[in-house]
């Protein structure tokens, strides 16, 4: 019997697994296969896409520490100290929930500039989807959305898909001339992503619900996988939602085990399809 043709490419589980280990460890189970790992902008992309500015990489998110109110003005500060013609930026993964205003305090120009936003996300929908998960209670959620379409600056961004990207630094960054991309497919498309050939494609993130049909990896390789024709597995550390034409699985939830699961996850696949 012919083995099973196998493409192991995750996403990052945030904190816990680089989007390298998390494939490795998929690999261990699936044995012969291909390993990919992805990324939509957020954490880890300049570990796939080298040269790439993460912004969560000085505003990260925190669960241990969560203040909707976290300031962007470190990564403003940041763009402001770079001297290049072209900037690639990803955006995703970050504490800040202030609409861009830290960073254009920051920031008066930028070179062409691409950036990556790890969720298609509109900017005044940002503070309902996102708000809850940096720390904003019910009230605060009311609070920056009022403040967002408050904001006069970015409403001729606000309806641009990704403008609600890292707590609204997609519409900031678009207000300063920058073009806003979907930040999973431009990887995919950056890295050779193709499921064609594959019997199975495995991928997944650490938290799966919701906002994973906003653009994030999973949902980008199982669209995909589903024009492809081809069978895709996503995994979730937890699962609140399952991704839509694909088979989801949740993990044990417990980050300690997390390189273990995905070993087992690999290893029942492998099994199943023998």
């Amino acid at each position: 019997m012919p083995s099973l043709r196998a493409l192991a490419c995750p996403a990052s589980l945030k904190g816990v697994l680089s989007a390298r280990e998390a494939a490795a460890a998929l690999a261990r189970g699936l044995g012969d296969c291909e390993e990919l790992p992805l990324a939509d902008g957020g954490e880890g992309t300049s570990d796939v896409v080298p040269g790439v500015i993460e912004a969560a990489a000085v505003i990260p998110f925190d669960s241990g520490r969560l203040d909707p109110f976290t300031s962007s003005r470190p990564f403003g500060e940041l763009l402001a100290s770079l001297h290049a013609d072209r900037l690639l930026v990803g955006l995703g993964g970050t504490a800040n929930m202030d609409a861009g205003e830290g960073m254009l305090e920051a920031v008066v120009a930028l070179p062409p500039t691409t950036v990556l936003c790890d969720v298609a996300t509109t900017l005044y929908d940002a503070p309902r989807l996102f708000g809850p998960q940096k720390g904003a209670t019910r009230e605060q959620v009311a609070q920056l959305e009022a403040r967002f379409r408050a904001n006069e600056r970015l409403a001729p961004y606000a309806h641009l898909p990704g403008s609600g990207a890292a707590g609204g630094l997609g519409a900031a960054l678009a207000s300063l001339g920058a073009e806003l991309v979907p930040g999973a497919a431009t990887v995919l498309d950056l890295v050779g992503f193709d499921p064609s050939g594959y019997d199975l494609v495995v991928t997944g993130e650490g938290r799966v619900d919701g906002t994973t049909r906003e653009g994030k990896v999973p949902f980008e390789v199982a669209r995909r996988c589903a024009a492809a024709g081809v069978r895709c597995v996503v995994f979730g550390g937890a699962v609140d939602e399952p991704v839509p034409g694909a088979e989801t699985v949740a993990l044990s939830g417990d980050p300690a085990h997390a390189a273990r699961d995905l070993e087992q996850l690999g290893a029942r696949l492998l099994d199943a399809a023998g």
